[in-house]
């Protein structure tokens, strides 16, 4: 679901597709969602680097 949002906000410049990605995650996905985070960052080397970075960037606060 990372890769789609991503996918998404690709047609805006890169930084802007990050931010838009991660607010969207932020907002969006459920407690339980976000505490997957730190999985699909080691466990799925498919996702976007758009993707890769708005949850790199997501504060460790946020995945519960």
């Amino acid at each position: 679901m990372a890769n789609q949002i991503a996918t998404f906000f690709s047609t805006q410049p890169h930084a802007e597709a990050v931010d838009g990605t991660r607010q969207h995650i932020r907002k969006f996905w459920d407690p339980r969602m976000r505490g997957r985070v730190p999985h699909l960052l080691a466990e799925h080397p498919s996702l976007l680097p758009i993707a890769r970075e708005a949850l790199e960037g997501l504060p460790a606060s946020s995945h519960n």
